[in-house]
């Protein structure tokens, strides 16, 4: 027999063979986004699948336009328990999550501030969308709107009902949990596959050992146009982190930054364990626990901020001329934060360099860059943040319903760095040495914003110096020539 390479090819057949093969390969191609769209919701990169059609939005998106859901059941207020009940036997734990941001997601008054302005914009339209995530009972089994809020009838936040009796998820942004409350059973889930308690029966969840299970709400997908405001879990899921196997929870449900064991009991009758999770769930909010007059949660968070970056001088010019310009490089990494630097909220959040060169022989102040002025950051501040924008392409301050997309982000990922550099001239007349200072800042929302939603003088914001670094140049003898004449530096001896 012979070989198909002594074969004498027909080169007609061949195109023929590849014409078709192509015409099989782009049908593939262009009919398997329709078919990963349909059946996998939560692809990355894909654009998002969207529902027209009324009925099976009713059917599939019960609390539309979040993606939360409730395996088909109808969820009434008696069907969870209050917090209070958790505490008689986790009293430790129930004292962490009081003094929470979970606890106070619903009453967080920016929060609440930012959401009756978006609600009255969009006649309601996208109430459920927020208390999906601020207040899941209430949206779930109270029929809540943004008009509760200026009532007496109190909303609970992200309490332990909510996370223990979360069954699954659908999707990786927008609510997309599926809360499930099993009040017959009396079932709650959680990490541990060898918990016993006298008064609730308890199943092993992996969901809740993984970032997956913070995913639904810190990704957040504008709910018309898909435009990607945070980001968090996928900033996370792109990491270092994620490949060594460090979760959300590894950070943010501990003592503090760098404790990982935290030994001792999750309920008074319960297992002596190696780690305890804590529920505190800190972050970097401490202007909040300021508010609710919460001082060791608020240096908590602090010190999470503290451990997320260093900051350092690079390439350092030897010496400086008077009269001469000099730029100077300042380099930021994130060597803490699993996600970017910083997350989440993005008309809010902030880190920012505060860099000043003053003359050491009188302190006077040669150049600044990054103060604050008048409630917010002044112009060519060297920050880290998302700039949102309208379909216009606008920059949108405030009004997060009307964003349309992304116009920068200087965000530092994790295990990255950037450098920033600052060009000034070196007054003729600074002798001595050049002190240099470079500080990290960081505040969740700029004082502008809170004043213009809460009023001037309601909520200080906490400015939080997460790092700073110091260094000083030698100024050289110099003759320099000025329009008023000539001036001569010189540097003392030592």
């Amino acid at each position: 027999m012979k070989s198909y390479s002594n074969k004498k090819r027909n080169p007609y057949g061949l195109r023929l063979f590849f014409h078709l093969s192509w015409l099989l390969l782009l049908s593939i191609l262009f009919s398997a986004p329709v078919f990963a769209q349909e059946t996998h919701h939560d692809t990355k990169w894909l654009k998002p699948y969207k529902i027209t059609d009324p009925d099976k939005i009713a059917e599939l998106l019960p609390y539309f336009p979040s993606r939360a859901s409730t395996n088909g059941k109808t969820l009434t207020p008696d069907m969870f328990e209050q917090p209070e009940v958790c505490q008689s036997c986790h009293s430790e734990i129930y004292q962490q999550w009081k003094r929470s941001v979970m606890a106070k997601s619903w009453d967080d008054p920016i929060y609440q501030a930012l959401f009756k302005r978006a609600s009255i914009a969009t006649k309601g339209e996208i109430d459920n969308f927020c208390i999906a995530c601020h207040s899941p009972i209430g949206m779930t089994s109270m029929d809540a709107t943004a008009k509760m809020i200026d009532t007496k009838e109190h909303l609970p936040g992200v309490n332990c009902e909510v996370c223990h009796n979360i069954t699954g998820i659908s999707g990786h942004d927008n609510g997309a949990y599926v809360l499930s409350p099993n009040k017959e059973k009396h079932v709650k889930l959680g990490p541990r596959s060898d918990a016993v308690s006298p008064y609730h029966k308890t199943e092993y969840s992996d969901l809740h050992t993984r970032s997956e299970f913070c995913s639904t709400c810190h990704n957040v997908s504008h709910p018309v146009n898909s435009t990607p405001i945070e980001r968090t879990y996928d900033e996370w899921l792109e990491s270092a982190y994620n490949e060594q196997g460090i979760h959300c929870q590894d950070c943010h449900m501990t003592p503090g930054p760098g404790v990982n064991d935290n030994p001792g009991r999750s309920a008074v009758m319960g297992k002596e364990r190696e780690h305890i999770y804590s529920h505190e769930f800190t972050g970097g909010n401490s202007t909040l626990h300021n508010y609710f007059n919460e001082p060791e949660s608020a240096e908590l968070a602090r010190a999470m901020l503290r451990s997320a970056a260093t900051i350092e001088f690079i390439d350092l010019p030897h010496e400086v001329t008077p009269g001469e310009l000099i730029t100077i490089k300042v380099k930021v990494t994130n060597v803490g934060a699993g996600h970017k630097l910083p997350t989440g909220f993005p008309e809010g959040r902030e880190v920012w360099v505060d860099f000043m060169a003053n003359s050491a022989q009188d302190a006077t102040t040669v150049y600044r860059s990054g103060a604050v002025v008048d409630g917010h950051t002044e112009p060519n501040t060297r920050n880290f943040k998302v700039t949102l924008g309208d379909s216009d392409g606008n920059v949108v301050d405030l009004n997060v319903w009307e964003v349309d997309r992304i116009l920068a982000d200087t965000r530092i990922p994790p295990k990255g760095y950037s450098v920033v550099d600052y060009t000034f001239l070196v007054p003729v007349d600074v002798t001595g040495t050049l002190s240099l200072s470079a500080t990290l800042n960081y505040w969740p929302f700029s004082q502008m914003l809170v004043d213009e939603l809460l009023g001037e003088g309601k909520l200080t914001v906490d400015i939080v110096e997460m790092t700073t670094t110091s260094a000083e140049v030698n100024i050289t003898e110099q003759t320099a020539t000025t329009a008023e004449g000539t001036v001569t530096a010189s540097v003392p001896k030592h």
